[in-house]
């Protein structure tokens, strides 16, 4: 078998783009996946045309080679949105594997280590307001989902930290009571507060046991999290914007984190993240994958989940089946909180490219804040 074609597909899905890329063998198998540095989009899409050369005649069954090949070949590291391109790529050649012999991509990481996957949702996104937050968790209790997440508040394009954690607090304590002591509460800082705040945000909010405050420093320097670590008990995740797992070390050898956040359609794929989840495990940290994307996302999470020892949680913006289903007809399947495990071979998915082609691309930006002072502040 040889790799014969690769293509990009950045594909408008509502209210943001996703980044989806089909690769084609002679055997007329493809493989499918998804790189994950939300709006940069057509930066992936321009870089399969440096990437194809390396790529067309090889045997897709060489993972590993391929993504040495890809990761050093052009001798500056593959950070950021190139490691976000082959980390599609690598997803591809993995769906493309467990079709050609016929089984789902878990039996080729170990085998089911479980037989579901907790997830959880998120909850009315990084609003200021208490009442509706609540309703929100309520709902995803109802549901049956067994977890709620939302993120430090803002006003409007505004964020000042003092004011954000505050209402954070509040936030805490009203879900806590709401949803009882059976539901889990997932926060995220989302990188947006310094020291001083996150030490108040997590000393005030331990009271109501929140299974991780995610993000809570900025993750250029981790070294920053020696300071943080020491001074709190809550369990902290962090790691969603790591690119590789050279930029996991200092978090995982000095047990700064009790939640590895890795993101698969941005570390490098299942073949880097399996060495991330591994290192992990000697650490007695667990794995929480970041899947904040589409649905060939979700069902990557959800095949190293079924097979990941050190497996805590996967997030799950909203039930499979909610999103692009002209795209990807096919999704995995959820039940009370749960992703079951698949039985197609591969992602156990299906993609459509016309679908694909019909939702074109639009430009798009994230969403950008600032202080009360008029300074610059990361969403």
């Amino acid at each position: 078998m040889k790799i014969t074609n690769i293509e990009g597909y950045p594909v408008w899905g509502g209210h943001r783009n996703y980044f989806f890329l089909v690769i084609d063998t002679d055997e007329g198998i493809y493989g499918v996946g998804e790189g994950g540095i939300t709006s940069r989009e057509l930066a992936s899409l321009s870089l399969i045309e440096h990437l194809k050369p390396l790529l067309i005649g090889q045997d897709p069954f060489r993972i590993e080679h391929i993504w040495q090949t890809l990761w050093r070949g052009g001798f500056f590291p593959a950070e950021g949105i190139l490691s976000a391109t082959i980390s599609a790529i690598d997803i591809a050649l993995w769906d493309i594997k467990g079709k050609a012999l016929n089984v789902p991509i878990y039996e080729l990481l170990g085998g089911r280590v479980r037989d579901k996957v907790v997830c959880y949702p998120h909850n009315a996104g990084h609003a200021m307001e208490v009442a509706p937050l609540v309703d929100s968790c309520l709902k995803s209790k109802a549901e049956g989902w067994k977890f709620v997440r939302w993120g430090l508040p803002q006003d409007g394009d505004r964020l000042e930290g003092r004011e954000a954690v505050r209402a954070g607090i509040k936030q805490m304590h009203a879900v806590r009571e709401a949803v009882g002591d059976d539901i889990d509460i997932v926060f995220d800082v989302h990188t947006r507060l310094d020291l001083p705040d996150t030490l108040l945000f997590c000393t005030e909010v331990e009271p109501f046991r929140p299974y991780f405050v995610e993000d809570p420093l900025r993750s250029e320097n981790p070294d920053s999290f020696k300071t943080l670590r020491p001074r709190t008990r809550v369990p902290l995740a962090a790691g969603e914007q790591f690119s590789s797992k050279w930029r996991f070390r200092e978090m995982i050898e000095n047990e700064w984190i009790d939640y590895a956040r890795i993101d698969l359609c941005i570390v490098g794929g299942f073949t880097e993240a399996k060495k991330v989840a591994g290192w992990a495990e000697t650490h007695y940290i667990q794995v929480a994958l970041h899947n904040p994307l589409g649905p060939v996302s979700s069902a990557a999470c959800l095949q190293f989940n079924l097979a990941c020892p050190n497996f805590g949680v996967q997030e799950q913006p909203t039930k499979p089946g909610a999103l692009l289903t002209d795209v990807v007809p096919v999704q995995a399947e959820w039940k009370d909180g749960y992703l079951l495990p698949p039985t197609r071979p591969g992602l156990g998915i299906a993609f459509d490219r016309e679908a694909a082609k019909k939702h074109a691309f639009r430009m798009a930006e994230l969403p950008h804040l600032h202080r009360a002072d008029g300074a610059f502040t990361n969403w």
